[in-house]
Order: structure tokens, then sequence, then C-alpha cells
């Protein structure tokens, strides 16, 4: 039988064969699988990113620092900022107080009048309300002023027409309903028509509450422009006092009077003792600066801010105090001026002959002319400013 023999592949061939396959192996592979990134193309985009990454921390975290100057002035601008918005938001309030008040108190009238007071009637309108503090046993104190500075019947009522200057004695009740001391005052004041009752209990004691009721119950009758609170021991030319308050009509929150900073007494059983003393920091500290409670002015905000927020103010054993502790916070004009407490004779006559008349005058040693009744005559006659003075004044 035949044998068919097979043809054999020569070993060198084998070699050659592995290479042809491997290569037609990477030419399919390149055909099915996209081109990957060479090995220069992937180190330049890891750089790029590297480079972005560090940009970003420079901007986030190396920051070019501050200087002492950078930071000292950022700190004067965010001061000067927080001042400017304490101002407005003192304005804003003092504003709002005055729309709660004309609210509260009524809607707006015509020219003449304004809003309605407690009684319903409209409330007058005025340049000033001046409140003569008094008591009870001060009726001769009451005649002497009758008798020189304060205007009486008819020229009491065409002072309030024509000026728009309302002049009252303020006092309140005694503690026993209708009692001889009551219908004292109101004979007195059937007689001479010059008294703003107050609902208060007349005391010693009670001065800065009074003061209290005094601004609010003026207020509730009077629209007037400032709001004038004297004792009857001082001598007033009113004349004086209409044009010194006009010059400071445009402003809104004044408080005008002689400014004073005395000591804070803790020591009991001696006059003007503050028993809540320690409210004002170390033994020996002085008070905040306000006026001296012989007479003061302040203006109708101010008057509307005591007379809506009367039931939170504290009172402070010393009414003028008070006063001056009701207004730190807000956004007030402290004026001091000097001639809201001139001394008697010989000083207030040298000054009125100088041509430098005097708002006020008392003095220092009785927180009042000493011995009114008999002295303040002579200080009309020396240092007053004429009876025709009121009139004249332009304001």
């Amino acid at each position: 039988m035949k044998q068919r023999s097979g043809r054999k592949i020569s070993a060198r061939w084998i070699p050659v064969c592995c290479v042809s396959f491997f290569l037609i192996g990477i030419l399919f592979s390149n055909r099915l699988w996209p081109t990957s990134e060479s090995n220069g193309q992937l180190i330049s985009r890891t750089r790029h990113e590297q480079e972005l990454k560090v940009v970003s921390e420079d901007c986030v975290t190396n920051k070019k620092p501050l200087t002492e100057v950078d930071v000292t002035e950022q700190v004067h601008k965010t001061h000067e900022a927080i001042q400017s918005l304490d101002k407005t938001i003192a304005t804003l309030q003092m504003e709002l107080a005055a729309t709660r008040s004309s609210h509260e108190l009524g809607s707006s009238a015509d020219g003449a009048h304004a809003m309605n007071g407690d009684d319903g009637k409209p409330r007058k309108k005025a340049f000033m309300v001046i409140g003569i503090n008094t008591a009870f046993s001060s009726r001769k104190r009451r005649d002497s002023i009758r008798e020189t500075w304060m205007p009486q019947g008819e020229k009491l009522l065409k002072l309030e027409r024509e000026k728009g200057i309302i002049t009252r004695f303020m006092i309140g009740h005694s503690a026993t309903s209708n009692s001889i001391l009551d219908r004292a005052i109101d004979s007195e004041d059937a007689q001479h028509k010059d008294f703003l009752r107050l609902e208060h209990v007349e005391g010693y004691h009670e001065l800065s509450a009074k003061t209290k009721i005094f601004f609010s119950t003026a207020v509730s009758r009077w629209d007037a422009d400032f709001y004038v609170k004297v004792d009857d021991d001082v001598h007033v030319n009113l004349g004086m006092l209409a044009t010194t308050l006009a010059r400071h009509r445009s402003k809104p929150r004044v408080y005008i009077g002689c400014m004073k900073s005395g000591p804070v007494l803790s020591q009991k059983n001696v006059k003007y003792h503050e028993p809540e003393y320690w409210k004002f920091g170390e033994e020996g500290n002085k008070y905040f600066r306000h006026a001296t409670g012989q007479i003061y002015a302040i203006s109708k905000d101010l008057a509307t801010y005591i007379s809506i927020n009367q039931p939170i103010l504290h009172k402070y054993a010393n009414e003028d105090v008070s006063l001056g502790a009701w207004f730190i916070g807000l956004e007030v004009e402290h004026i001091d001026d000097r001639n809201m407490c001139c001394g008697t004779p010989p000083d207030c006559e040298w000054k009125a002959q100088a041509g430098n008349v005097c708002i006020a005058s008392f003095d220092w040693s009785c927180s009042g002319i000493c011995k009114s009744v008999e002295k303040i005559k002579d200080v009309h006659t020396r240092c007053g400013e004429g009876d025709g003075a009121v009139w004249d004044a332009l304001f």
C-alpha cells in the first residue's frame, strides 16, 4: 500500500510566524480600542491640574497679610459705621415714639389746633409750656411770682393767644380726697385761673414722679415746641427765655439748662442722699451730666418720649438726676446755657447792664432765691427785662 507523506514546516520559519501574528494582533487592537494618551500628555495634564490647585489654595489660604495700619483703619471704619447705625436707630425710635403719641393723642385738626387731648378737645398749638413747680404751703411764693414775672388775668390769656406761651403753677392732690388743702387750691385757681392740676399725690420725695406726670399731662393738652419746668423760688425773664429757645427750634431733641455733674452722695442723713449710689460705680463717683433742677427746657420729642414711656422710667432720689437719666442712651443734644442760672444781684444786675439779660436768677446756696417771697421783687426790679420785652420778642 502506498504511504502518503505530509509536508513539514522548517523550524526557522516558526519565529517569523510568531512575530507576524503578534503584529496582526496589535493592528486589530488599535482598531478596536481608542488610542491611549501618551506619557507626555498625561504628565502635562497632571502638572496643569496641580498648578490650578496651587493657585486655588493661594486665593483661599495664602492672602496677603494685613499690616497693623490696615487693621486699625478697618476697626476705625467699623466703629464709625456702628455709630452711624446707632444714630439712625435712635432717630427712628424717637420718630416712632412721636408717631405713637400722635395716634394715642388723637387725629389732626385745623392749623390752629393739632391732636385731641385726653378730654377729647383739640390740643392747642403753643410755642412753650411752662410748669412752675409749687406746693400746698407755697401760696406766698406764688403771689410773689404773680406780682413780678408772671402775667395775670387778661395778660396771661393774651400771652397764650399772641405768643403761644402757656404758664401754669403745677400741683397734684393731697393724700386725703377733697381735703382742706385741695379746696384751698381750687379756690385759688378759681381766682387766678393759672393752675395745672396733676393726677399726683404731693410729697417732697415724689418730685421725680411729679415731673413725669407734668410732662405727660402737658403733652396731652398742648402741642408745644418746648416744655419748661421751673421752681417757684426762681426769677424768670419770659422774653429772654422765649428768644433763647427759639434759636434751637429746628433741632428735634434738645435738653437745655445749666449742666452739672455733682458727686453721688452715699452717706445717709444728708441732703440729696442717693440710696441707689451703688449704680453709679465706685464710692466718690460723680453723676452723668444733667441740668440743674431749678429750671430746664426740653423739646417736644423728648417730652413725648417721657409721656409714652412714663411707666418704665426709673426714678432716682433727685428729680434733676432722674430727668438726665431718662435721656441717657438717646440721641439728645445737651445745651449748657449759663444764662439759665445767674445769681441774684449784683450778678444778674451787672449782666443786665452789660446787655446780657439773664434768663433765670437764683442763689445756689438756697437752690433758689433765698427768702424768695421778700427778695424776688428786688431781683425783678434790678434784673428784670422789662414788662414789654416778652411782647416785643420775635420768635
